[in-house]
């Protein structure tokens, strides 16, 4: 069964306080079926066994239904980061328990507490900060209906509030504060704290599981950093 934290008495409130405490909560606002189908835009042309593609964060806020979803649920935060995920036979894969430990920006520059860098597509990633990402929430937007067989997101209650997690550690949080499966219909969104513990399991033959991932921050970076959202775009 799974926890509707916005359908229990004091709705948005409770799903604020759901997201703090539990680092996860399910919002019962969903995508209909026309946002449904801006949605799916996005997964056009996926390159034949990638499993993820990260994209620019304005082409999501094109879609009428993300921005009204990210208005409605984090008015003081804007997106920072958008990746795409889709797991399908030609490209089905398993998630090994980790943290999200990288923001994405627009060049490198040398600023205390930032570091190491690396490349991902092409992009400019860095890990800041911990107090950064502790303050930090993402957004997943689901195409598909996930089901047990369809590769749901895993995730460790309350790890969120453990800041960074040494890679030996992991098994021992996990073990200690268990694992909830976010079963999700399609359209539905369900919103993370990012520094939260999570996994996945390959999705059963013949699934297909498609899902926009939005970061979403309220701060500035320092030092003349600058989100990559904030890049010019191309002429």
């Amino acid at each position: 069964m799974v926890f509707d934290a916005a359908a229990q008495p004091g709705g948005a409130d409770r799903v604020t306080a759901t997201l703090a405490e539990q680092g996860y909560a399910l919002w019962s606002s969903r995508l209909d079926e026309g946002e449904l189908a801006e949605l799916a835009g996005l997964f056009v042309d996926w390159p034949a066994g990638r499993p993820g593609q990260r994209i620019d964060a304005r082409r999501p806020l094109a879609l009428s239904g993300v921005r009204r979803l990210i208005a409605d649920r984090a008015p003081a935060m804007r997106p920072v980061r958008a990746l795409l995920f889709d797991k399908s036979d030609d490209g089905n894969w398993a998630l090994a328990w980790h943290q999200d430990r990288t923001i994405e920006v627009v060049e490198q520059q040398a600023v205390e507490g930032f570091g190491p860098w690396t490349v991902k597509q092409g992009r400019v990633h860095v890990a800041p900060p911990v107090t950064l990402l502790e303050r930090m929430v993402t957004v997943r937007f689901h195409l598909d209906p996930v089901d047990a067989d369809n590769a749901p997101l895993l995730v460790a209650p309350g790890s969120h509030r453990l800041g960074f997690i040494p890679e030996d550690a992991i098994e021992q949080v996990v073990a200690r504060h268990g694992e909830a499966m976010c079963r999700a219909k399609a359209g539905a969104v369900w919103l993370y704290r990012t520094l939260i513990l999570h996994g996945s399991a390959r999705a059963r033959p013949g699934r297909r599981r498609r899902v926009l991932q939005i970061d979403l921050s309220a701060d500035d970076l320092p030092g003349g950093l600058a989100w990559a959202i904030d890049a010019k775009p191309p002429v």
